[in-house]
């Protein structure tokens, strides 16, 4: 009796997510109710907003080039080789490596992501970092790909791979990160070799098409309980042998030196390549993901300088605060360098 009225208690809260990101099917009765989405729930909401993500992008559009534009439409993602001068990259590389910060890592089957937050005094104590995130051509992919005028969250990322004794990285699968649009770059400080577990993306992924609407409508109708956890909780996985079906190719790995940029559209298929080898791989990390039906581009008052260089220590520190409810994956790994080899898990 209890529980059946904290359900209806609710149900407003779960009905407002539905114009939101929440994408979980376990989470929220209504986005995994299968009879709403034989009516079509989860198909209306992918559509709307893939509508609205592509209305703001026309409105955004215009501060980029018609090459990267093209780049984008045909492919998903934006990949520029050589994106700063030679000795910019060198000075932006050095001061980055040698900064001792604070950092976070998580542990995923046999891999290990750390994340150094890159804020307000990171910025203060390596210029060269902040005039990089300021370039206009820099800017205009981020917003443009995220399709939202807003300030995406910066890290550096290392990603250390072959731990011992451990399971399978789960991120090595092919998967959609939503429903809708959203953005991840990835500024490689160092090269990437196929041996050494490089980002993979399929080309054209992004696209909407009748195939990939139907796929998304079967996958809702078999969530919660006929599909993997983390499908189930939104990220969908598809199996490489899937992608003929919906008209896809392959998916590129991206073994690329360092000074590549790539900005991708994580609605389409990517994952983490397998790696042959122990390896680290260490990048400049953006994330941008605001609430997809919204029609406006800007108005992001956590945008604003001042704010949105303090928003991951407040986010870990929340985090930490309530991790009893909502968990915590992000463990305190000490001040450390970015390239540190010894991480402090397994």
């Amino acid at each position: 009796m209890r529980r059946s009225v904290l359900r209806w208690l609710a149900l407003p809260w779960w009905a407002a997510q539905l114009l939101t990101g929440a994408k979980s099917f376990r989470d929220n009765p209504l986005i995994g109710s299968k009879w709403l989405n034989r009516l079509g729930l989860h198909g209306w909401r992918v559509r709307a907003a893939h509508r609205l993500a592509a209305c703001r992008r026309e409105k955004l559009g215009k501060r980029l080039s018609a090459e990267d534009r093209a780049q984008f439409a045909a492919q998903g993602y934006v990949l520029v080789r050589d994106f700063l001068p030679e000795e910019d990259f060198a000075a932006l590389k050095h001061a980055v490596l040698a900064r001792v910060s604070p950092a976070r890592e998580m542990v995923q089957g046999d891999a290990i992501t750390r994340r150094i937050a890159i804020d307000a005094a990171m910025l203060r104590d390596v210029p060269v970092l902040a005039r990089l995130i300021r370039m206009p051509r820099w800017a205009s992919l981020m917003r443009y790909v995220a399709s939202f005028d807003s300030e995406p969250l910066y890290y550096i990322q290392t990603i250390l791979t072959h731990r011992a004794d451990a399971p399978p990285d789960p991120q090595l699968h092919l998967h959609a990160d939503t429903f809708h649009p959203t953005m991840k770059a990835w500024f490689f400080l160092s090269d990437v070799a196929d041996e050494d577990g490089p980002l993979t993306y399929v080309p054209g992924s992004h696209h909407l098409t009748p195939e990939r609407l139907a796929w998304e409508r079967e996958r809702a109708l078999k969530a919660p309980e006929g599909v993997d956890f983390l499908s189930a909780r939104g990220s969908m996985r598809i199996e490489a042998e899937e992608l003929p079906a919906l008209g896809l190719p392959g998916a590129t790995r991206f073994a690329v030196p360092a000074n590549t940029l790539v900005v991708a559209d994580t609605c389409g298929f990517h994952a983490r390549g397998s790696s042959s080898r122990p390896a680290i791989r260490i990048e400049i990390w953006a994330y941008n993901r605001r609430n997809p039906f919204l029609p406006w581009c800007g108005l992001d008052v956590l945008s604003l300088p001042g704010l949105a260089e303090r928003r991951i220590i407040a986010l870990w520190a929340l985090r930490d605060r309530l991790k009893r409810w909502v968990g915590q994956p992000w463990a305190p790994a000490g001040l450390i360098t970015a390239d540190h080899d010894r991480p402090t898990h397994g």
